[in-house]
C-alpha cells in the first residue's frame, strides 16, 4: 500500500505536469494545500447611449492576450435605455452584449450571467471548461435614481462560487456633480444593505470572500480649478490631483469603505471629453476632469479581530488569513475609445486560493470522433449528492457557443436508477455538417451547464446538399428580471484533427488540458436565451427544439416587465 506521503508527491506532480502556471503546492507535515490561479479581466465603460465601436478587440485584450485569461467582467453604464429602444431590447439582443459575445466566443468564452437595470449593464463570461466551477450564480439590482424608483442610477450584481471560493461582482452608477459626493456614499451604503442573496453562505454583497466593485462612481477632484486640473494632466503630475479625489479622500472617513482596495490612478482622468476626441470638455458646462470610472476590490477580513489585512494599505496584492490573494497586474484608461465622453477603464487580477471544488456534478463520456448516426451516443454519470430532474438535458454546442441555450441539439437525460447513463442523439439533433463540438448537461434545479466534455469532432456522410452559410444573429433579452431568449449564432471551428480512439470526459483539474476547470452556468438572468433556434453550422444547419422545461413560454409574459 502506498503511504500518504507518497501518494501526496505522486498528485503533487501530476497536477503541476496538468497546471504548470496556474497551480502550487505545499508539502509540509503531511498536509497539502493546491492553490488555483484564476485571472479576471474586469472592464467598466460609460458608453454614453452610443453603439458599440467597431472593434473592441483591444479593449477586450485580444490582441496581446496570453490566452490565460479565466473571466470577463463587463460593467456598462448609460446602454440606451430610450422607450423605442428597450421595447427593441426585449424582442432582440442589445447591441452592447451582442458585441461582447461576438468578439469572445470565438475564444471559448461563454455568457454565464448578465444582469441589465435600465442602461446599467453587468456581463460575466467565462471559459467553457470552467462553467461547470462556477455554482450559485444569481444576480441582482438596486435603483437609487429619483428615491430609488428610477433605475438610471444604482447598482447590478452578480455573485458565484468559483472553486468553492464566493465572489460578487457589484457595477454601480452613482449620482453625478461635484456637490453630491455624500449622496454618492449614501447611494453606495443603500446599495449594500438592499442587495441580498438567496439560499447562500454569502447572503451580503460583503459576506463574499471577494468583493469588485466597479463603474462610473462619479466622484470628482475637489478643490483645484479646471486650469489647474489640466495643467496637472498636462505635466503629468496626477499625484497631486489623486490627493484630491473625493473617492481616494474618503476611503479614510467612511465606514463603508473599510477594507475597499484600489491601485494607483496612473492614467488621466476619464471624464469629461468632447465626443469623439482627446480633448476635455470644451463645451459651455466646461465639467472638470475627473476619475468617474474606477475598479476596487476587497477582501472579507478573516484574520484575528483587531488585525485586519492590510489595513490602511492601498498596494496591489492583497490577501486573506485563509490563503486566498488577489494581485493586480494592471490598472489603465483606453483613450483610444471616443464614441463616449468617457473613456473606458479596464483591470487585470489574479486570484489565488486552495481550491475546494475539484470534480463536476456531473461527469460526461464521449469518443474522440462520430462518423456516423450510430456513433452519436454518450455516457454520463451524476455526483452521488446531485439532484437531478427530469427536466435536465444534455446540449450539443458547436465549438465556439455563446450561451447555454446556443445549441445544436439536445437530449432529455435519462432518470433510470444506475450508476450509468447512455443517451443517444437522433439524426434530427445532429448537425449536417462536420466540425469540432462540444457536449453540456444542463440542470434544470440550478439553471446552469454542471458539465462538460472537451472538444470532440463529428464528420457525418453528407446525404443532401449543404445548407446556407451560418448566420449571425445572437438575438436576447437584457432587461431587468429577465433572461436571455432568442440566439442564433455562428461559431469557429478549429482544425479537425486525427481520430484518436479514446474517451473524453468531463473537465476537472484532474482532467483539464492546461487550465482549471469551473461550474454552473446559471439562467442568464439579464438575458432570455430562447431555446431551440437553429444553429447553422458551415456546411449545413440543424435546429433544435427547447427543452420545454426551460421557460421558453415566458418571453411573451417578461416581454412586458421591463421596469419602463
Amino acid at each position: 500500500m502506498i503511504c500518504r506521503e507518497e501518494w501526496e508527491k505522486l498528485l503533487y506532480a501530476k497536477l503541476v505536469a496538468l497546471y504548470p502556471r496556474r497551480l502550487e503546492a505545499v508539502i509540509a507535515a503531511k498536509v497539502s494545500v493546491f492553490l488555483f490561479y484564476d485571472r479576471v479581466h474586469i472592464i467598466t465603460w460609460n458608453v454614453g447611449g452610443a453603439m458599440p465601436p467597431d472593434d473592441i478587440t483591444a479593449l477586450l485584450g485580444l490582441h496581446v492576450g496570453d490566452g490565460n485569461t479565466d473571466m470577463y467582467i463587463i460593467g456598462l453604464q448609460e446602454v440606451n435605455s430610450m422607450i423605442n429602444k428597450r421595447l427593441k431590447d426585449v424582442l432582440f439582443t442589445d447591441q452592447w452584449s451582442d458585441a461582447c459575445m461576438e468578439r469572445l466566443s470565438p475564444f471559448g468564452y461563454i455568457l454565464v450571467t448578465s444582469q441589465r437595470m435600465q442602461g446599467v449593464l453587468l456581463l460575466v463570461f467565462a471559459k467553457y471548461y470552467h462553467l461547470p466551477f462556477l455554482r450559485g450564480v444569481q444576480t441582482e439590482t438596486t435603483r437609487t435614481g429619483l428615491g430609488g424608483y428610477w433605475g438610471n442610477k444604482g447598482g447590478v450584481s452578480a455573485r458565484m462560487s468559483v472553486f468553492g471560493h464566493t465572489i460578487c461582482f457589484l457595477n454601480c452608477h452613482l449620482p453625478a456633480h461635484m456637490e453630491n459626493s455624500e449622496q454618492r456614499m449614501e447611494d453606495f451604503e443603500s446599495i449594500l444593505q438592499q442587495q441580498q442573496f438567496e439560499g447562500q453562505a454569502a447572503t451580503g454583497v460583503l459576506d463574499h470572500d471577494v468583493v469588485f466593485w466597479f463603474g462610473d462612481l462619479n466622484f470628482r477632484i475637489d478643490e483645484l480649478e479646471i486650469p489647474a486640473v489640466k495643467t496637472a494632466i498636462d505635466n503629468n503630475k496626477l499625484t497631486m490631483l489623486w490627493e484630491k479625489d473625493q473617492l481616494n479622500m474618503a476611503k479614510d472617513s467612511e465606514t463603508v469603505l473599510v477594507g475597499f482596495l484600489e491601485g494607483p490612478l496612473k492614467f488621466p482622468p476619464t471624464y469629461k471629453f468632447d465626443v469623439g476626441t482627446d480633448t476635455y470638455d470644451t463645451s459651455g458646462k466646461k465639467r472638470k476632469p475627473a476619475w468617474t470610472d474606477r475598479i476596487l476590490w476587497r477582501l472579507r477580513a478573516t484574520a484575528p479581530f483587531g488585525q485586519a489585512p492590510n489595513a490602511g494599505k492601498r498596494g496591489s496584492v492583497s490577501g486573506l488569513s485563509s490563503g486566498t490573494k488577489v494581485t493586480q497586474h494592471f490598472y489603465r484608461s483606453h483613450m483610444e475609445y471616443m464614441v463616449s465622453d468617457h473613456k473606458p477603464v479596464s483591470s487585470i487580477f489574479t486570484l489565488q486560493f486552495p481550491y475546494k471544488v475539484d470534480m463536476p456534478l456531473v461527469t460526461i463520456m464521449v469518443e474522440d470522433e462520430w462518423n456516423s448516426i450510430a456513433d452519436a451516443t454518450c455516457t454520463f454519470k451524476a455526483a452521488p449528492n446531485f439532484a437531478r430532474s427530469s427536466w435536465d438535458w444534455i446540449g450539443l454546442y458547436k465549438v465556439g457557443f455563446k450561451h447555454h441555450k446556443d445549441y445544436v441539439g439536445y437530449v432529455w437525460a435519462k432518470q433510470e436508477e444506475a450508476d450509468y447513463h447512455r443517451v443517444t442523439f437522433t439524426e434530427e439533433e445532429l448537425p449536417k455538417g462536420s466540425g469540432d463540438f462540444i457536449l453540456c448537461y444542463y440542470s434544470n434545479n440550478t439553471s446552469t451547464l454542471v458539465g462538460v466534455t472537451e472538444p470532440f469532432q463529428i464528420q457525418l456522410p453528407t446525404s443532401s446538399p449543404a445548407g446556407s452559410p451560418s448566420d449571425d444573429s445572437s438575438d436576447f433579452t437584457s432587461e431587468d428580471d429577465s433572461t436571455v431568449d432568442g440566439m442564433k449564432t455562428k461559431s469557429r471551428s478549429p482544425s479537425p484533427r486525427k481520430k484518436k480512439h479514446r474517451t473524453r470526459q468531463s473537465r476537472s483539474p484532474s482532467h483539464s488540458r492546461s487550465r482549471s476547470g469551473s461550474p454552473a452556468l446559471p439562467e442568464i438572468k439579464g438575458l432570455k436565451l430562447q431555446p431551440g433556434l437553429a444553429h447553422n453550422t458551415t456546411d449545413g444547419s440543424a435546429s433544435g427544439n427547447a427543452p420545454e422545461g426551460t421557460d421558453r413560454e415566458k418571453v411573451s409574459a417578461e416581454a412586458g416587465n421591463t421596469g419602463l
